[in-house]
């Protein structure tokens, strides 16, 4: 399945892209690894690990949601327009 969708107003996005934009990159601060992600404009979540390897594994899965999230989203808004 490809990861290029058309939004309602007709431009092609690639979700894959828009959703590892929205996290940002790993970062140590202390004794922690941290990273957000930007669910929408409004709510930006923020994790916690001690190990850099779970920081990075559960960052790729928290990518891979929210890119699911926005490709059910948009085929909701999709069927609403149609």
């Amino acid at each position: 399945m490809s990861n290029i969708i058309e939004t309602k107003f007709g431009t092609l996005v690639n979700t894959s892209k828009i959703a590892a934009g929205s996290a940002s990159s790993i970062k140590k601060s202390g004794a922690f690894y941290n990273f957000s992600i930007r669910i929408n404009h409004d709510d930006i979540r923020e994790y916690s690990f001690t190990n850099l390897a779970r920081a990075e594994y559960m960052r790729r899965i928290m990518i891979d949601h929210l890119e699911q999230k926005i490709k059910k989203e948009s085929k909701i808004s999709k069927n609403k327009v149609n």
